[in-house]
């Protein structure tokens, strides 16, 4: 149903002070969690996770060289491309009688600010849901978070168990777990966490973990290790679409949460032939999704 004068009939007659249309808007978040951002020419977007060859072996005098042939593909990582699209209508005479098109008119009614948003929640959604399996995804079969992901020799965790809360030994113990991952053969690689993800809840708990120069929540003159030790380089970053009020995120040195722009943000406008109604129609197309769960490590307390 198109916008009507009847949807507008204030701006219709002189002597409105003001009309209340727009209001700050929330800052890009996702890209400060996001570590590879780039543009595609696909539908969908490959990534291939590979073995490497494993630990030397000990050679005893005159003995031949062990060899590791296991090296290879192991898992296949998919980022499709998806649109997001909105529009709507508004009647010639909703246009032709407007007295404030300076302020209310086709390109001040929010199609920018509701992608900027919508993209935003769906990136989130990546958070919100790390603890469930996407087939869609494809890679090792394990949700973001897991305890079992796979690799040749077992398995590594990028989350605890049981879950923990954010305080300072939970994120001591984040940091000893994220320099344990290892490769595909069992490997240990320089992984280290770089910044702390979190919902708005906690935004002042990671203020307080990574801003104060003494530790916190003691009476001991002791220094802030994460602060004087430069643990988390980056800081913290604060997710508001994030829906679990508990769970936080380590974002590591390991590159693996990808974003593809598609097609670019566009606005089209169109006249309808038969109505003359004005159609203001915008799309956008990107993908976005995990390609290495060693990009986080997370924990998803219940309460």
């Amino acid at each position: 149903m198109a916008i009507t004068r009847g949807s507008e009939r204030d701006l219709l007659f002189p002597g409105l002070a003001d009309i209340i249309m727009a209001y700050p808007e929330i800052p890009n978040q996702w890209r400060g969690a996001y570590d590879q951002v780039g543009t595609s020419k696909m539908a969908l977007e490959r990534v291939v996770e590979m073995r490497p060859v494993g630990l030397a072996q000990l050679k005893a005098e005159g003995a031949p060289t062990a060899f590791d042939n296991a090296a290879g593909e192991r898992f296949v990582w998919n980022v499709e491309m998806i649109a997001i699209a909105l529009g709507f209508a508004i009647t010639r005479e909703a246009l032709d009688d407007n007295l404030y098109k300076d302020v209310f008119n086709p390109q001040s009614m929010g199609l920018a600010e509701s992608f900027a948003q919508t993209w935003e929640i769906l990136h989130a959604n990546v958070f919100n849901y790390a603890t469930t399996v996407n087939p869609n995804v494809g890679g090792d079969g394990q949700p973001f978070l897991s305890t079992q992901h796979p690799i040749d020799s077992g398995v590594y965790a990028n989350r605890p168990n049981p879950d923990l809360d954010l305080n300072e030994s939970s994120l001591e113990y984040a940091f000893q777990q994220i320099r344990s991952f290892p490769d595909q053969a069992g490997i240990i690689k320089f992984f280290r966490g770089r910044k702390l993800v979190v919902p708005k809840q906690l935004e002042f708990v990671a203020e307080r973990l990574t801003k104060t120069e003494l530790r916190t929540g003691t009476n001991n003159n002791d220094v802030n290790a994460f602060m004087s030790a430069g643990a988390l380089p980056d800081g913290y970053q604060v997710m508001d679409f994030f829906t679990n009020p508990n769970w936080w995120f380590v974002k590591t040195t390991a590159k693996g949460l990808r974003h593809y722009d598609r097609i670019p943000y566009e606005m089209d406008l169109q006249v309808d032939p038969v109505t003359g109604n004005l159609l203001v129609l915008a799309y956008e197309r990107a993908g976005y999704g995990p390609t290495n769960p060693r990009s986080y490590w997370g924990s998803a307390p219940s309460n």
